[in-house]
C-alpha cells in the first residue's frame, strides 16, 4: 500500500515532552496550582465583600487592636475591603498576578502579626477578617487560618517563580 505524505500518524493522548514529562502530569499540576489560586482568591474576595458591607464595624475591629488612631482605623476600613477584593479577583483572573500575590502576602503577614502582638498585649479582640462569622474565634483558629492562607500563598510565589526559571 502507498502511504501519502501528508497523512499524520495517530499518537498518543500523552506525549512527552523534551525534559521526560508527560503533557498529562504538566496539565493537571497545572490544574492543582488555579485550584489554589481559586481558593485563596475566593476566601479574600470573600472576607473583602463580609467587610465592605460593614465599614463602621470594621473600623471598630481595626482600633480594637489599639495600633491605629481612629482616623487611621476607618480610612483602612474603607479601603482594605476594596483592595482584598481587587487581589482576590487579580489572583482569579491573573491580571496583575504578581502584584496581587504580593500584596496578599504582605496583608495577611500583616494580619497575623497584629493578631500575635494583640494576643501578647493582653487583648481579646475580634479580628474582623471574616465578619461576625469570625467573631468567636479562638486564637490559635485565628493564627492557624492565617498560617494556612500564608502557606498557601507562598506556595503560589514558589510555583510561579519555579514556572518561570523553567521557561527560561
Amino acid at each position: 500500500m502507498n502511504q501519502t505524505p501528508n497523512v499524520q500518524r495517530p499518537t498518543m493522548n500523552a506525549e512527552v515532552s523534551g525534559d521526560g514529562t508527560s503533557n498529562i502530569k504538566q496539565r493537571r499540576s497545572n490544574i492543582l496550582w488555579r485550584i489554589i489560586d481559586f481558593i485563596v482568591a475566593a476566601i479574600f474576595i470573600y472576607a473583602g465583600v463580609l467587610k465592605v458591607l460593614d465599614p463602621i464595624q470594621l473600623a471598630h475591629d481595626i482600633h480594637n487592636y489599639r495600633i491605629l488612631p481612629w482616623t487611621l482605623s476607618v480610612a483602612l476600613a474603607f479601603y482594605l475591603p476594596w483592595m482584598e477584593i481587587l487581589c482576590g479577583l487579580g489572583l482569579a483572573f491573573r491580571f496583575l498576578y504578581r502584584g496581587a500575590l504580593s500584596i496578599l502576602t504582605v496583608l495577611i503577614v500583616v494580619f497575623t502579626l497584629a493578631t500575635i502582638a494583640a494576643k501578647a498585649r493582653g487583648l481579646d479582640i475580634t479580628c474582623g477578617c471574616f465578619g461576625h462569622a469570625s467573631q468567636h474565634w479562638s486564637f490559635p483558629a485565628h493564627l492557624a487560618t492565617n498560617v494556612g492562607i500564608l502557606a498557601a500563598l507562598l506556595a503560589l510565589w514558589f510555583q510561579g517563580n519555579a514556572r518561570v526559571k523553567a521557561a527560561d
